[in-house]
């Protein structure tokens, strides 16, 4: 059902942008993560009943953009804060994420990561996900960059 639902948002997307009737496309952030100048938060795509988010990857910051917890979980903890944050924008939550991309720079830590994200997503439909182990992430105190995509139903 939802490789469907990604097909419909995707077919969908095609003949409203061929249309040029309205704009499907909207970036948002919240102001409760730490915003990186030069990149958007996320974007959306309209999809008629139901909009599509994709979040740009998230790291451990904190609003003043500084790095929480030196473990894989107290980070992970501090990303999931900021994937529901920003899904707040658009109305949805953690349980409407339907697919991760995690990338660690221990993937022993799996387990650790996992206690954390199965706090927030819906386990009844667990999210589609990747797992890549990195030598390094965009600074040596950050251990774990989650990307994420919901399908958040049109209110």
């Amino acid at each position: 059902m939802k490789k469907i639902l990604v097909l419909l948002c995707t077919a969908t997307f095609l003949f409203s942008f061929s249309q040029k009737t309205m704009n499907p496309v909207e970036y948002k952030s919240s102001p409760k993560v730490f915003n990186i100048k030069g990149l958007s938060q996320s974007v959306s795509i309209d999809c008629g009943s139901s909009k599509m988010v994709l979040l740009s990857g998230q790291v451990p910051l904190d609003l003043e953009g500084n790095v929480v917890g030196n473990t894989i979980e107290d980070q992970a903890q501090q990303i999931f804060k900021n994937i529901e944050n920003i899904l707040k924008e658009y109305e949805g939550t953690g349980k409407d994420i339907i697919k991760l991309v995690i990338y660690t720079t221990d993937i022993k830590k799996t387990a650790d990561f996992r206690k954390v994200r199965d706090l927030y997503v819906n386990l009844q439909n667990p999210p589609v996900s990747s797992l890549v182990e990195v030598s390094r992430l965009f600074r040596d105190d950050v251990l774990i960059e989650v990307e994420a995509t919901a399908v958040i139903k049109n209110k």
